[in-house]
């Protein structure tokens, strides 16, 4: 009987974790989730504006020169925008390389819920209640 019991509590703790770890892991991907749309919100709105400013700014620069340097004007802003596009993309694949995997929280509470009930298994292997 008391193996029984043994199990059934065993089997309530193991159901409690795995939910209370199912609820962490949906309030991680609702954090993450709003986190990405703001910066997906934000984002769209730096493009146009940075997209807006850099038309202006290379037309008014081959406009300045269209005289006499015309080509060069022309050359000049594609390279200065070319290595600013690469400046931007090395930098955004830095800051995605540098972030924490998605659910880390709850994966890592995984880990420490398999540990407990391994050390918790081993600890109670030789015990044997009558």
């Amino acid at each position: 009987m008391a193996i029984l019991a043994a199990v059934g509590r065993i089997a309530s703790t193991l159901v409690t974790m795995v939910g209370t770890r199912l609820e962490l892991a949906a309030v991680e991907f609702q954090e993450d989730a709003r986190r990405l749309l703001g910066y997906l919100a934000w984002s769209l709105l730096a493009v146009f504006l940075a997209a807006a400013s850099i038309v202006l700014v290379a037309l008014f620069v081959i406009l300045l020169f269209w005289d006499s340097y015309r080509l060069q004007a022309v050359a000049g802003m594609a390279v200065l925008l070319g290595i600013g596009a690469l400046l931007i993309v090395s930098s955004v694949r830095a800051r995605l390389n540098a972030q924490a995997p998605l659910f880390a929280a709850t994966l890592a509470e995984l880990r420490k819920d398999v540990e407990y009930v391994r050390h918790a298994a081993g600890a109670n292997a030789g015990v044997i209640d009558e």
